[in-house]
């Protein structure tokens, strides 16, 4: 059976593992983080080995994954499915991993069950104030492996769609939108829903194209964004 994240991350690692993969932008505080090929896949190996070590996942496990598009997110999303378990955006779960401002969102739809609360913080501050029994993912997973072997009998990936149904219609969607190898894609489009994580994340990865990802984007600054970061399409 295919694993997603490996179906998506080997042949990346093998034609550019150096090159940038995912820059992320937010215009309202200035931040700016670009991960490599290989920088990105330590970060998912980090955090499927927590979410399999300590928070007791695995093929079959549902995980809520209530997040922003952000480069930790694409971490979160990618550890997910190495490990075999499969996301879902809304709806019950057995673990959950959230901002805080959707932990009571989390806690209705894991029922007591796990949640991991992400701050985002650019670098890596703990989230603030949080429960008792709540895991801060900031401080767990710096303390896990960067290294993951892909788990080889995945559940599925996605709100009920299998890996393959993924990556056929992640290839679909970057053919419509005429992606290549070698693109530097810009987009400030959400991750809010299946759809979304296919055509917004997981297209621009398939066809071997890089991310330029922006969170509250500055209309005044995006033109010459464009040009400092190579952008050679937008996703509209």
């Amino acid at each position: 059976m295919t694993n997603l994240t490996a179906a998506v991350l080997d042949p990346l690692l093998k034609a550019d593992p150096m090159g940038p993969r995912i820059t992320y932008y937010d215009d309202a505080t200035g931040e700016r983080i670009e991960l490599s090929t290989v920088t990105l896949a330590n970060w998912a190996a980090k955090t499927a080995n927590l979410l399999r070590d300590e928070l007791g996942a695995g093929p079959g496990t549902r995980v809520a994954v209530l997040l922003p598009a952000h480069w930790q997110t694409a971490a979160v999303l990618l550890g997910v499915w190495w490990i075999g378990a499969e996301v879902v955006m809304s709806g019950s779960a057995d673990l959950a991993l959230c901002t805080s401002e959707r932990l009571d969102e989390a806690d209705q739809a894991v029922a007591g069950g796990e949640v991991a609360v992400l701050s985002l913080d650019p670098f890596g501050k703990p989230a603030p104030d949080l429960p008792i029994g709540v895991t801060d993912y900031a401080t767990a997973v710096r303390v896990h492996g960067d290294q993951y072997s892909a788990e080889l009998r995945p559940g599925v990936a996605l709100d009920g769609r299998s890996v393959d149904e993924m990556l056929a219609a992640a290839a679909g969607s970057a053919a419509a939108s005429g992606l290549t190898a070698g693109d530097r894609v810009m987009s400030s489009l959400p991750w809010s829903t299946a759809e979304d994580v296919v055509a917004n994340l997981l297209a621009v990865f398939v066809a071997g194209a890089s991310l330029v990802q922006v969170a509250n984007p500055d209309g005044a600054s995006l033109e010459r964004r464009r040009s400092t970061e190579k952008v050679t399409k937008d996703l509209a």
